[in-house]
């Protein structure tokens, strides 16, 4: 059996994507480097490239690694969503909570998350082994995204979903690039005026 995928190779692995992963959310996908990431991990540096092919390899760990700790996160939240149904503004919070985040402790967001979730994306075009990972994850916000619109009582309009992470995803790209930027609020306002187009309330 191959060394990299003993107990210990696979301990090793995973602190190597686990140290990627965080500096990818410290400091963007130019903070990734062998030394830097055998640093965190604290293991040799030699141990970077004995368990990966590239930088490339281990880069593309992480990007999913941090997408998966994304996917548990909002999962997380849709399990706590009560089954009630809820009014455009506050299926409009929801939304907002899932796909971006609720407030944190300050009353902000958590911005390098959200930067890095959004590099992840334009990096699937400089990196084509993210792409499928990518379109998976999609697919399971989707699929949260729905189950969250029918515990606020709606019936979801499957082809017209996107429209909502859309709203979102513009609302975030133009916001951060702001002085004071709050994407929660400006992707609320929108979705206050498609949310009942998208999802209208389940008529009884």
């Amino acid at each position: 059996m191959s060394i990299a995928v003993t107990p210990k190779g696979e301990r090793r692995r995973r602190a190597l994507v686990e140290a990627a992963a965080d500096l990818i959310l410290e400091g963007g996908l130019d903070a990734v480097r062998h030394r830097a990431v055998a640093t965190r991990a604290g293991l040799p540096l030699a141990s970077t490239t004995y368990y990966f092919d590239s930088l490339d390899d281990l880069l593309t760990c992480a990007m999913h690694y941090n997408g998966e700790r994304e996917l548990d996160a909002m999962r997380e939240r849709v399990r706590e969503i009560r089954q009630l149904p809820r009014s455009r503004e506050g299926t409009a919070d929801l939304i907002v909570d899932l796909l971006i985040g609720p407030r944190d402790g300050d009353g902000g967001i958590e911005r390098e998350r959200l930067i890095s979730r959004y590099e992840r994306c334009v990096a699937t075009a400089r990196y084509p082994e993210l792409r499928d990972g990518q379109v998976r994850m999609r697919e399971q916000i989707d699929d949260l995204l729905t189950d969250l619109l029918e515990r606020c009582g709606r019936s979801v309009r499957t082809r017209e979903l996107r429209r909502l992470v859309a709203v979102v995803d513009g609302a975030v790209l133009g916001g951060l690039g702001e002085i004071d930027p709050d994407p929660r609020s400006l992707a609320r306002g929108i979705l206050l005026d498609v949310v009942e187009t998208v999802a209208p309330p389940v008529e009884c």
